[in-house]
């Protein structure tokens, strides 16, 4: 068939030639340009495609199979023909696919697999605004085969809303822009009344649209709860008699999401309830309404759970504009916002890197065998640490950071890292599909109605659901919704033995300790309703508990708080189970403590499984490679402030952190308090050897460990470049302050010197080579403070006299020349009688 005009195809020309001589394009286009479907067709056939593949990213399903079925319908073919798609669990794809559209975590699997890329010639991003941590790790990793590997290799880059000119810069990359094609859009604010929920406003405001506008309404609402409340008030009005009301979200069958892609084949108005899948790569035709929530479900990290779970959150101003942009499609169209005008949205979407849990990520880049890629925004270095510290727990990396076979196998997987562990560890089919339950159970959203912390109450209605027997605080679509993802579990790992009817108290708890091996939990001694956690923090229960007196537990929720944790679900564990699959964490072991109270080391002799003191005796004489640890580590928790400082030696400190960013060439080290504290054991813990009490440090120690840092050629140019006093023309040594602000940036170097001490001195002291003036303190005869200057050729042209008359009756007894620059400099008083 032949192709439509689309606003991108004026620019393809401009694409094929700049990829012809560029490796890589930002191209700018907003929804509707076209530029999903015509750009991958338009390079087909380049000479330096080679005949190879091309991968399309799309980050939804819905957009990824849409996609594909346009294409091959303007090349009359059948989809899996030249143009296929590969999304999680369904691909139409066959050995003539040469136009490949895949989601984002099929992508890096394929990267993964074959790092060359065999067979394919160019990777098209696509909706790169929505900035989904899967396309940004991979375009990373596409970035690091092209300059390693894949030199030939094409990149294209293309959004709608994000900052292009700065993409452009970072990919060092040619941009190009499409205007689209839009109609004017008016846009209102549809106010709420008094406590309404969303469900009724969005209702009146569908039905004054209906009553006000031609054309289909396409309304945002947060995810699928939100479109069938939606859905369900819509079926009484009378306004809806004649229209057809459909949803569209990414879960639907293909057939019902092929229904909402196309008109109405009897010609009825639509009202299309969509979550944000529809805000871009899918066009909808006879929209002449939006509708918008401004609300979406994006993944957030849980404290509580360990996991990135979906949360309804405010759009960005961005998301809110493209939204509007969907009624201007075909005719002039009308938006209205259900939040009021008042409200104002962040610019931008944020990256899912800076808001997300990234275990997931840390184990893609130990498979990859490096984190040294480029990210458009680099992963939090905290957030990256944390992910790595799990891992290890989880058995995937090793003490090296490596991946492990287990690590292998879990990302195999494709889950997150703490579910993947806990279905590798099943024993058997039986245990295999418990853990597909549990998987299905801690993903969920909570099923029951009551408050209970027992997660083997949540199991048991489930078990009861599987008989027809739903409870009085269940929720029967929860319930529903959990057995059908623990089925997809069972499919995924080819277990064909059903959940059993009934488990003992332990079972659970045996098999979810896989997944939070930082939660394995063990009674207080003294006070029952607290535990201590494997990864050292404490814990308590609820006053009416229903895990109440078991000695080992496995949160597989927690409420953070200042000080102890709240335990919010659990499952009890046997500790044979732990020595059975965890036996190298049972360790005994002498150990040094800093006790904080008596400020002193105390030295134990302690069984522990990870950071859970399981029995401590004392242990006598005091280790002294332990005590040196040990009182580093004291220092760690208190501060450097508990060092005992000597005023000289701060002043050593701040001249090496000024000299570092005045003259970066010299390679002075980092003595931020931050890069100290983070490098204790390299500087400090030597310095330790053979003392038991922290005071015993004294100042000289502490000012050669400090010092071992910065070589002795660096150490005199330091005394050389920033010196502590400096001569001045009376032919005394004056001292130089040096100091740095908050944010650890420089401030310049103080001399406070009595005025008469500078006579016949026209400029400025300068120190660090010439580089540094210093900021002159200029005092009076009594060490007041007369001028704070830079310029000490403008202050004796300019301020002198002034400064001379107010001072000459105050200080009589001291020379006050008119001509200070041949004066003879002096710290001294006129002799009696002069």
């Amino acid at each position: 068939m032949p192709s439509p005009e689309f606003p991108i195809s004026p620019l393809l020309p401009d694409i094929r030639r700049i990829l012809a001589a560029h490796p890589r394009l930002v191209l700018e286009a907003p929804p509707g340009a076209g530029k999903t479907t015509q750009v991958p067709l338009a390079l087909l056939d380049e000479t330096w495609l080679e005949g190879r593949k091309i991968l399309m990213l799309e980050p939804r399903r819905v957009a990824a199979r849409a996609a594909a079925g346009f294409m091959a319908k303007q090349l009359g073919e059948a989809v899996g023909d030249t143009v296929g798609y590969r999304i999680r669990f369904e691909n139409k794809v066959s050995t003539r696919t040469r136009i490949e559209v895949v989601t984002e975590g099929i992508l890096t699997r394929m990267i993964q697999d074959d790092p060359l890329l065999e067979g394919v010639g160019a990777i098209l991003f696509d909706e790169f605004h929505e900035r989904h941590l899967s396309a940004d790790l991979g375009l990373a990793l596409a970035l690091d085969v092209q300059a390693g590997l894949r030199e030939d290799l094409r990149i294209v880059v293309m959004s709608a809303t994000l900052d292009g000119e700065k993409l452009a810069r970072f990919l060092d990359a040619p941009r190009l822009s499409s205007e689209g094609r839009a109609y004017p859009v008016e846009i209102a604010h549809f106010p709420a009344r008094r406590d309404e929920a969303l469900e009724p406003q969005a209702r009146r405001a569908i039905e004054h649209a209906l009553a006000s506008h031609p054309g289909d309404l396409l309304v945002f609402l947060p995810g699928q709860r939100e479109i069938a409340r939606v859905q369900a008030a819509l079926v009484d009005s009378t306004a809806m008699r004649d229209v057809d009301i459909l949803a569209l979200h990414g879960e639907l069958p293909v057939e019902q999401q092929a229904r909402v892609l196309q008109p109405d084949p009897a010609g009825r108005r639509r009202v299309v309830l969509a979550t944000n899948v529809a805000e871009s790569s899918v066009t909808l035709p006879g929209v002449r309404v939006v509708i918008d929530s401004g609300l979406a479900r994006e993944p957030r990290y849980d404290p509580n759970s360990g996991f990135s779970r979906l949360d309804v959150a405010s759009v960005s101003q961005a998301s809110a504009d493209q939204r509007a942009g969907r009624a201007g499609r075909v005719a002039e169209g009308w938006a209205y916002r259900l939040w009021p005008q008042s409200q104002r949205l962040e610019p931008q979407r944020r990256a899912e890197m800076a808001q997300v849990e990234l275990a997931s990520l840390a184990l893609e880049l130990a498979a990859w065998g490096s984190d040294a890629l480029r990210f458009v925004d680099a992963p939090p270095a905290g957030a990256l640490a944390a992910a790595r510290d799990l891992l290890h727990r989880l058995g995937a990396l090793d003490d090296a950071h490596a991946i492990t076979p287990l690590g292998k196998r879990m990302l195999a997987l494709g889950t997150h890292p703490r579910l993947a562990a806990m279905l590798l560890s099943a024993r058997d089919d039986e245990d295999r599909a418990l853990a597909c339950d549990l998987a299905a159970l801690v993903e969920a959203r909570d099923p029951l109605r009551s408050r209970s912390d027992a997660l083997a109450e949540r199991w048991r209605a489930l078990a009861a659901f599987r008989t027809g027997r739903i409870g009085p605080d269940a929720s029967r679509s929860g319930l529903a919704a959990i057995d059908a993802q623990a089925k997809q579990w069972r499919r995924r790992l080819h277990v064909d033995v059903a959940p059993p009817a009934s488990v003992d108290a332990h079972r659970l708890g045996d098999l979810l300790l896989h997944a939070f091996p930082d939660r394995i939990a063990f009674q207080h001694r003294n006070d029952p309703r607290r535990y201590q956690l494997a990864n050292g923090r404490m814990a308590r229960l609820f006053d009416d508990s229903a895990v109440y007196g078991e000695p080992w537990l496995v949160a597989s929720e927690l409420r953070f708080e200042a000080k102890d944790a709240l335990v919010l679900r659990a499952a009890p564990l046997d500790e044979a189970a732990l020595r059975r699959d965890f036996p190298q964490r049972f360790v005994t072991e002498n150990t040094v403590r800093w006790d904080a109270e008596r400020r002193a080391l105390s030295a134990q002799r302690e069984t522990r499984f990870d950071g859970i003191v399981l029995e401590s005796k004392p242990a006598g004489k005091v280790d002294p490679a332990l005590a040196a640890k040990a009182l580093t580590e004291a220092v760690a928790a208190l501060g450097l402030d508990a060092l005992p400082w000597t005023d000289s030696l701060r002043q050593w400190r701040e001249r090496v952190r000024c000299l570092r960013e005045w003259m970066p060439e010299l390679g002075l080290p980092d003595l931020s308090d931050a890069a100290l504290l983070a490098t204790l054991p390299q500087w400090l813990q030597p310095a330790f050897a053979g003392k038991t009490r922290l005071d015993a440090l004294d100042e000289g120690e502490l000012a050669e460990a400090l010092k071992s840092g910065v070589d002795w050629s660096l150490r005199q140019k330091l005394d050389t470049l920033a010196p502590v006093r400096i001569d001045v023309p009376s032919g005394m040594e004056r001292k130089i302050e040096y100091s740095t602000d908050h944010d650890g940036h420089a401030q310049p170097p103080v001399l406070a010197v009595k005025l008469q001490e500078l006579f016949g001195l026209a400029e400025t002291p300068r120190i660090a080579d010439g580089r540094v003036p210093l900021l002159l303190h200029l005092l009076s005869p009594g060490g007041k403070p007369l001028q704070v200057t830079r310029d000490l050729r403008g202050f004796w042209e300019r301020t002198y006299p002034e400064v001379k008359k107010e001072m000459k009756g105050r200080y009589p007894r001291h020379p006050w020349p008119d001509d200070p620059w041949s004066a003879t400099a002096t710290h001294r008083a006129k002799p009696r009688g002069t």
